[in-house]
């Protein structure tokens, strides 16, 4: 019932899969903020994993739909999580000989949703200054039963945030869970400063991404 995707689909091909938008949006948004219109039609989301760019804008969205990453090598095939893939800047966790093959994401659970939102200078075709991917799921009753909250461009990899989804879950995603969901975001964060952002704002700017991306999801999973 999930999404078996070959390491070299480009992200203009997901952008058309109806079935992978209509489930992981969020997903979906990150893949096609890589380049502009002629390089969707050759990037992809392994590129993307493999440069191993903290900043890269589909890992967010994977970490927060809990995809795994299946790698072929010398010695077999193995398969991890995708906010494990990456170690630092350029870095990942392949073995000499191995590749990556596919990405798996999982079916949603019902009443699931995602998103992700960064923050560039310009209005496309940037590095993001900061970015947060979150997916959540929602019982009968609107209250969130899981969350995954994942953020990139503020330390050496993406992160998958426990205390921030810990602010979710167990609440109807009202403004004190989205506020403490803002700050547990900011407070795991550990940037650089570089030219286009210091670690300052970039700290303040993902707990208001992340915010904004829950309210997305939120809305995607059939809150109110």
């Amino acid at each position: 019932g999930g999404f078996r995707i070959g390491a070299a689909v480009s992200c203009q091909a997901l952008g058309e899969h109806a079935a992978l938008k209509t489930a992981w949006p969020g997903v979906v948004e990150g893949a096609e903020l890589i380049g502009s219109t002629q390089i969707q039609g050759r990037a992809s989301m392994g590129g993307n994993l493999c440069n191993a760019s903290p900043a890269a804008d589909s890992v967010p969205g994977m970490v927060a739909a809990a995809a795994t990453v299946t790698i072929f090598g010398p010695d077999g095939e193995r398969e991890m999580p995708v906010e494990d893939f990456c170690m630092s800047p350029g870095q990942t966790s392949l073995s000499i000989g191995e590749m990556v093959a596919f990405i798996n994401i999982p079916a949603p659970a019902p009443r699931t949703g995602d998103a992700y939102l960064r923050f560039i200078p310009r209005t496309e075709m940037d590095i993001a200054v900061a970015g947060a991917g979150i997916s959540l799921s929602l019982d009968e009753n609107g209250k969130c039963t899981s969350a995954r909250v994942a953020l990139g461009a503020v330390a050496e990899r993406v992160l998958l945030v426990e205390e921030a989804a810990s602010a979710l879950t167990g609440t109807t995603i009202d403004a004190v869970a989205l506020g403490k969901l803002a700050s547990a975001a900011s407070a795991a964060a550990r940037p650089i400063d570089d030219k286009r952002g210091t670690a300052e704002y970039r700290t303040r700017v993902v707990g208001v991404l992340a915010r904004r991306a829950a309210i997305i999801a939120h809305e995607r999973a059939g809150g109110l």
